[in-house]
């Protein structure tokens, strides 16, 4: 980062007070600065990772402490700017009735639309122009998901919500459907340390007893090798044969936690148009999607979180829903048709698959 430029304490704060006005001019929700003291995050984070609970995400040591010291990742680096973005689309009921249609997909709402680091590091990437425009040159750099950052926390200390007993960040008048992006910056502009939350979950446990395979093992608490988001996500193997009945129709993610949070009864869909359902993804059916050659997947991910899965996951993803829906030809015949694939993986899924309707 350059050397900072000096400001006065006035223009600092003039700069905080435009940069909400820009930030939602930009289609974000909520803007929140934050110092970067994450101590404790980083020691609760090193706790989770020496317990094994990371999985086969082996990303996520590999930085030492620049995810808790961000100014190791970005030298320069004194505050942090969160920036929440709702991505709903649409009323959360619809979604849970998916649930109940053993035949149709579920892909978790987050990715139905526009890959939303795209989105974000774009609008974050104009509001830094802004703030450049305003003051002249600074440090800066944004991050979207795709670094060493340890965004709740990072959220948390800015104001943005509390990390729930699911570990998702809440905000108490907007639930937790939404995204985070933040931009490292060497401004001294004043943070929203009095806005810092603890958690209002109280004595609920909603979150612990609906997660399909018990992924949260108590409260604040997330084992990543357990959880459906992780299995059809993250890993790129065999499918551990005690979670795939678990699975149900999930093809991509899991939602369950966020669907059944009492909080987001404050959650309202969104009206940006980049995360709105493409290609029929919110309500499609699992005999349908296995039907997609690679070339119609690479063609209907493009410009997707889920093209970063694989088409051989994609497929042995749905094989799994596909053993967990209702018997009818149709489905007993896609299932038929991989496997003998040549993808291994898909074609044991698929197999396992028929066995559960025989």
């Amino acid at each position: 980062m350059p050397e900072r430029s000096r400001h006065t304490a006035g223009e600092l704060a003039e700069l905080r007070n435009a940069i909400d006005r820009w930030g939602k001019a930009l289609g974000f929700q909520q803007i929140g600065v934050s110092d970067i003291d994450l101590q404790e995050a980083g020691e609760q984070l090193q706790d989770w990772l020496d317990d094994g609970r990371h999985g086969e995400m082996h990303y996520m040591q590999r930085h030492g402490s620049k995810r808790s010291r961000p100014d190791e990742l970005v030298p320069g680096t004194i505050r942090v700017i969160s920036a929440r973005m709702d991505y709903l689309p649409e009323p959360q009921s619809d979604a849970q009735q998916l649930l109940d249609h053993s035949s149709r997909a579920y892909v978790s709402r987050y990715a139905l639309g526009r890959d939303y680091h795209k989105v974000l590091r774009g609008r974050l990437q104009k509001l830094a122009r802004q703030i450049e425009a305003q003051i002249g040159v600074f440090g800066y750099r944004v991050f979207v998901d795709s670094a060493p950052v340890l965004e709740k926390a990072l959220a948390r200390k800015a104001g943005i919500g509390w990390i729930g007993k699911h570990t998702n960040i809440i905000h108490d008048k907007a639930g937790s459907w939404f995204f985070l992006g933040e931009l490292y910056t060497d401004l001294p502009l004043p943070v929203d340390a009095s806005a810092e939350q603890t958690s209002h979950c109280g004595s609920c446990t909603a979150c612990l007893d609906v997660c399909p395979t018990q992924a949260i093992t108590g409260p604040y608490q997330l084992d990543g090798r357990r959880c459906i988001s992780y299995l059809t996500i993250e890993l790129r193997g065999s499918i551990p044969q005690e979670f795939r009945k678990a699975i149900g129709n999930r093809i991509y993610g899991c939602d369950d936690c966020q669907l059944f949070c009492p909080w987001n009864k404050f959650a309202r869909p969104t009206a940006e148009g980049d995360f709105a359902p493409r290609h029929g993804l919110d309500n499609a059916e699992l005999v349908e999607l296995f039907a997609w050659t690679e070339q119609e997947w690479l063609q209907k991910t493009e410009g997707s979180a889920i093209r970063r899965i694989g088409y051989a996951c994609w497929l042995r993803n749905i094989a799994v829903a596909l053993g967990n829906a209702t018997t009818t030809p149709e489905v007993i015949a896609a299932l038929e048709s991989q496997i003998e694939s040549p993808l291994n993986l898909v074609a044991e899924h698929a197999k396992w698959a028929l066995q559960q309707h025989r």
